[in-house]
Parts: C-alpha cells; sequence; structure tokens
C-alpha cells in the first residue's frame, strides 16, 4: 500500500516538527524558529490549500488524497 500526498505531507511535517524540539532541547533554542515555520506554513495551507510539499509530490506521481485533491 502506498501513501497518499496527504498522508506524506503529515508525516514530513510530523517529523520536521519533532526534530527541530528535539535540536533545541539538545543544540540551540533557536531550533525553535524551524517549528514555528512549519506551524505556520501548515496555518497557511489550510486557508488557501496551497501545499508546496503536496504540490512537489503530485508532480512525483503520488497520488492525492483527500485534503489536498483540487476542488471543481
Amino acid at each position: 500500500m502506498t501513501a497518499s500526498i496527504d498522508q506524506l505531507v503529515f508525516r514530513f511535517a510530523g517529523v520536521f516538527i519533532l526534530l527541530s524540539l528535539a535540536l533545541s532541547q539538545i543544540h540551540s533554542v533557536n531550533w525553535l524558529w524551524f517549528t514555528a515555520f512549519v506551524g505556520l506554513n501548515m496555518l497557511q495551507a489550510s486557508f488557501t490549500g496551497l501545499c508546496p510539499l503536496a504540490m512537489i509530490l503530485g508532480k512525483l506521481g503520488v497520488k492525492p488524497g483527500t485534503a489536498f485533491c483540487a476542488r471543481s
């Protein structure tokens, strides 16, 4: 079973958030800016429907799920 664009976007976001939180504790608190960037990108995508990662995955041939399908 292959993952949809939706699943991959959520997985990438989750990994990046957890990784940057860990790096903020281990290395520098400035890694929290990366966490904020991921969160802001997710917020804008919820309003605009434009997600750069979803667009890239779509061009690579990954099948969309329900969250990032084009609305008619």
